[in-house]
């Protein structure tokens, strides 16, 4: 399963990057809102951090604009990833830019009727909330579980991109069903680490460690 990074914070994504573990970064406008800082300005950085896709959003409503859009986002870097609404127009603009060879990330899904839309649409990612799906009352597992199963069913080459990833269980049971792709924040990636027994372990040999007085330096 890939790892994306779901901030605008370019700190972040160079200090996880440098683990290896990191496969592309996804944003939205609520995300370069809390960066402070230009979009333009911040997508391109990014882009310079990492080599796999960077999620750029657009904010437009209609297709034509949407495309105007797009066509600004998509010359910051060839790993962009435009990202559009699963609207109608949204999915307009999905087949364009993907008939045209440019990857394009389908968000705010929360049905698996939906991601079969943008899989027929020809969508690279379909990104379907699951942290906002339970917070409704709802399985958001189960929602990855079905489009995985659709997918599967017709040899769809769209990834499903778990977005709204809140805690580490998510991560696990998204792997568990064989979701392509989570993203999540810093910190929820930062959680996968850590295990109290890995932090007792440390303690335990550190403590012998130092009661022999040796130093490896």
């Amino acid at each position: 399963m890939k790892f994306f990074v779901d901030t605008a914070d370019t700190k972040d994504i160079a200090d996880l990057a440098a683990t290896g573990l990191l496969d592309g970064v996804t944003t939205n406008p609520s995300l370069i809102h809390k960066s402070g800082r230009g979009f333009v300005e911040v997508v391109t950085e990014i882009c310079k951090i990492v080599e796999g896709p960077v999620s750029a959003e657009v904010v437009a409503l209609d297709h034509e604009t949407m495309m105007k859009e797009a066509e600004v986002l998509r010359k910051i870097a060839d790993n962009i990833a435009i990202k559009v609404p699963l609207t109608i127009d949204g999915l307009k603009t999905c087949k364009a830019l993907t008939s045209d060879g440019t990857m394009v990330n389908v968000t705010l899904c929360f049905s698996a009727n939906q991601a079969l839309l943008a899989a027929k649409a020809g969508a690279t990612f379909i990104s379907p909330f699951v942290g906002r799906h339970d917070d409704n009352g709802l399985d958001g597992m189960q929602l990855i579980s079905d489009i995985r199963l659709i997918y599967d069913n017709y040899d769809f080459g769209t990834e499903i991109l778990v977005a709204s990833i809140r805690h580490p269980i998510h991560v696990l049971e998204s792997a568990k069903i064989g979701a392509d792709v989570m993203t999540a924040p810093p910190a929820v990636i930062r959680a996968l680490f850590n295990h109290v027994l890995t932090d007792k372990g440390i303690a335990g040999f550190l403590a012998d460690w130092e009661k022999t007085g040796q130093s490896i330096l």
